[in-house]
């Protein structure tokens, strides 16, 4: 099992999960953030009390995927949140070392199914 981690411009997350839906892909996590990374552009980005220094508006998308799905989930998530500017985000992949849903103890990619 993989973890896939993508950070995407928010105002295209809803296209990227349609995308990922359409796709056969369900179970995704969201988070929205702040991030201060190459991209900032500071003529465009500021800082804010909780967060002092340049930054941009960032949505994380976590999903948990088969080493099968892992690619395809990529592909689908580059095409649709890329708009060929910089700062259109960056995707990681993870190895899963342990899971277990917490309703039933099961363990490991049976979880998924």
């Amino acid at each position: 099992m993989k973890l896939i981690k993508a950070y995407i411009r928010p105002i295209l997350l809803e296209d990227v999960y349609k995308s990922l839906r359409a796709a056969g892909h369900c179970c995704i996590t969201v988070f929205k953030g702040e991030g201060a990374g190459q991209y900032s552009d500071p003529d465009k980005e500021h800082g804010s009390l909780e967060f002092p220094a340049m930054h941009s508006k960032v949505t994380k998308i976590e999903i948990a995927a088969q080493e099968t799905s892992v690619q395809p989930i990529i592909e689908t998530i580059q095409q649709s949140a890329s708009t060929g500017s910089s700062g259109d985000g960056i995707i990681f992949v993870s190895p899963i070392e342990y899971a277990l849903r917490i309703r039933d103890g099961k363990e490991g990619a049976e979880i998924l199914l």
